[in-house]
């Protein structure tokens, strides 16, 4: 166990925990909602500091990153727990372990053996995910700072749950981060999701004034999120608050979880929410879970700029100065053109 950051002592022996938006006033001997946060005789504990479910080497493309050195390869890890219980989570087995089994599982791994191990890998940087990092943000930010020491960046896999003050702590030190924006109705995040839809807007906002580059992911799930109306509002927010350069990536969903009775999203749904992000002003909408529609194309002229094959990079055409060799209009990303 760890002491927890982001957290204040109340009277008699309670803590307010800062970390997530849910904002947990937490009783001694109780836990908050992410279930991996104590109060102990009024001090508040991470129980997962160190305490890996996974850890997997992938391609950047699976965050889904297309815009942040594409074709490198990053070091992913995650610890058990979530702020989140959706209802579809694709990761239950490990996201809702602490709250269903009441259990922590995990291999021990210091922060150091994360980052050697992404070195020894030749991984470009380290991806916090496959659960939720905000609630192993101590562990994430202790690798972090040992991660940016020797030249590897940061990103979260998130759903944009946290506080400003958390995302204050970890700048500079979160260099990019794939958040998931679920829907654009807070109902559904209430219902479904166990959360509010205005604070993870907020962190989106957060995110872009502190400079991290930010890469936006929608499952679009059929009857929940994919009437035109707030996919268009979701694009739209998209492009005007976070700026047309931010790539939208609008995945399909498949039956998992608790959500097993929807069917598949229809390819035409998917290509008709890309065809709105497009009318909305984005330059970057991606139709994520479907072969063949990963190419990174120049939004000035419509030459294809990386070509991909799942993952797997095909063939990367993007010059020197990171712009297009077609009409030289600069290519929207980082280390678009470092070649790994």
């Amino acid at each position: 166990m760890k002491e927890a950051m982001l957290y204040e002592k109340l009277a008699g022996e309670r803590v307010h925990c800062h970390l997530c938006a849910h904002e947990c006033k937490i009783d001694e001997g109780r836990k908050g909602v992410c279930q991996v946060r104590e109060n102990r005789r009024g001090t508040l504990y991470t129980l997962v500091y160190g305490r890996t479910i996974a850890k997997h080497i992938d391609p950047v493309e699976k965050k889904p990153l297309l815009h942040f050195y594409p074709g490198s390869r990053a070091y992913s890890v995650a610890t058990p727990g979530c702020n989140f219980r959706c209802q579809w989570c694709q990761n239950a087995e490990i996201s809702q372990m602490p709250r269903e089994r009441h259990l922590v599982a995990g291999t021990e791994a210091s922060p150091q053996d994360v980052v050697s191990s992404a070195v020894q890998n030749r991984c470009r940087s380290i991806a916090y995910t496959y659960t939720e990092p905000t609630v192993f943000f101590e562990y994430s930010y202790d690798i972090a700072r040992t991660a940016h020491g020797e030249g590897l960046a940061n990103i979260y896999v998130t759903n944009g749950f946290m506080t400003e003050e958390m995302l204050e702590t970890f700048d500079p030190l979160l260099d990019a981060a794939n958040v998931d924006l679920k829907a654009f109705r807070d109902e559904t995040y209430r219902e479904y999701v166990g959360g509010r839809l205005q604070p993870v807007l907020d962190s989106l906002r957060k995110m872009k004034d502190l400079g991290i580059w930010v890469e936006v992911t929608t499952l679009v799930i059929p009857d929940l999120n994919d009437d035109r109306e707030e996919l268009r509002d979701i694009a739209s927010f998209v492009a005007d608050e976070l700026g047309p350069e931010t790539p939208w990536h609008i995945s399909r969903f498949r039956p998992a979880y608790k959500m097993r009775d929807r069917s598949p999203t229809p390819l035409t749904r998917l290509r008709e929410a890309r065809d709105i992000g497009q009318a909305e002003g984005l330059r970057h909408v991606y139709v994520g879970n479907v072969p063949g529609e990963a190419n990174t194309v120049c939004h000035a002229c419509g030459q294809t700029l990386i070509r991909r094959s799942g993952y797997r990079i095909v063939d990367n055409l993007v010059a020197e100065g990171s712009v297009c060799p077609n009409c030289g209009t600069t290519v929207d990303g980082v280390g678009m053109v470092e070649r790994t």
